[in-house]
């Protein structure tokens, strides 16, 4: 149970954050650099704030490393359902539109993210 709410909590404090990022990248950075240099250079930061956050989130908790290891799982399915929504619900594309996104670069890198994300309760444990 406390690797459900964990994750949750983990999972909405990093989306706060990449959502407001995401703002940022499609407004400011994607005109510029493109939508695969836009996210290499979002990445890096949302991957650090991602890691305060668990720290902060998992620090002074004593889990045992299957705790550790759901929360993040907890926050990975989380995510990425948000992620369905989102881009179903604001671009009005259908699921499996949004699930063959993940052929191009950009969104194959920002996956790649959404892995070190989810990983990081434990690798922090």
């Amino acid at each position: 149970m406390r690797a459900i709410r964990l994750g949750a909590f983990y999972f909405a404090a990093v989306f706060a954050v990449g959502f407001a990022l995401g703002t940022i990248r499609s407004l400011a950075l994607v005109p510029r650099l493109g939508e695969l240099g836009a996210v290499a250079v979002e990445l890096p930061v949302i991957l650090i704030a991602a890691w305060i956050i668990c720290g902060w989130l998992i620090g002074g908790q004593r889990l045992s490393p299957s705790e550790a290891a759901g929360t993040g799982g907890v926050a990975f399915v989380l995510l990425m359902l948000a992620e369905a929504a989102v881009s179903v619900g604001l671009s009005g594309r259908a699921v499996t539109a949004h699930l063959a996104l993940y052929a191009e670069p950009a969104h194959l890198l920002g996956l790649a993210g959404q892995i070190a994300f989810a990983s990081f309760p434990l690798i922090r444990h």
